[in-house]
C-alpha cells in the first residue's frame, strides 16, 4: 500500500477535501470530540479515527458521499432508514448530514461499548491471574 498520500493529522485530511466534504466532516469532528471529550484522535486505515478504549468511530469522504463508521446499524436502524448502510457503515451526503443528536448517541452507545469490553478484558484478567495461584 502507497502511504504517501495518507494525512499525517486530521486538520491535513480534512484540508485536503473538497469545500462541501470539508464543512459536513469538521462538523461530525466537532460532535465527535463534544461527545467524547477524551477519546484520542489519529489517523488509523487513511481515515481520521477516535480511540476510546479502543476504537470509536472512524470517518471518511469519498467521491460521492461521506461514511461514519461506527456502529451495528441494526441498534440504530429506524433512525437510518433514509441513510445508505452496510455492516458498521453509514452513508450520508454533505447535503444531507446525520443529525447531531443521532451522531452524539451512536458515539456514546460506542463510548459504552468500549467501556464493557474493557471491563470484561479486566475481569477476565483477574479471573485467570487468580485461578493461576491456586495451583
Amino acid at each position: 500500500m502507497d502511504n504517501s498520500n495518507i494525512a499525517p493529522n486530521v486538520d491535513a485530511y480534512l484540508d485536503a477535501l473538497p469545500e462541501k466534504q470539508k464543512s459536513a466532516l469538521t462538523h461530525l469532528r466537532e460532535i465527535i470530540r463534544e461527545t467524547a471529550p477524551t477519546a484520542e484522535e489519529v489517523i488509523s486505515y487513511g481515515m481520521p479515527a477516535y480511540k476510546y478504549h479502543g476504537m470509536l468511530v472512524y470517518f471518511a469522504a469519498f467521491k460521492k458521499h461521506c461514511s461514519l463508521f461506527a456502529v451495528n446499524n441494526d441498534v440504530f436502524e429506524e433512525e437510518l432508514q433514509d441513510y445508505k448502510t452496510s455492516k458498521g457503515t453509514i452513508q450520508f451526503s454533505p447535503e444531507k448530514p446525520l443529525p447531531n443528536d443521532l451522531v452524539r448517541r451512536i458515539v456514546q452507545y460506542r463510548m459504552r461499548a468500549n467501556e464493557e469490553n474493557l471491563a470484561m478484558k479486566q475481569m477476565m484478567k483477574k479471573t485467570v491471574k487468580r485461578s493461576n495461584t491456586n495451583f
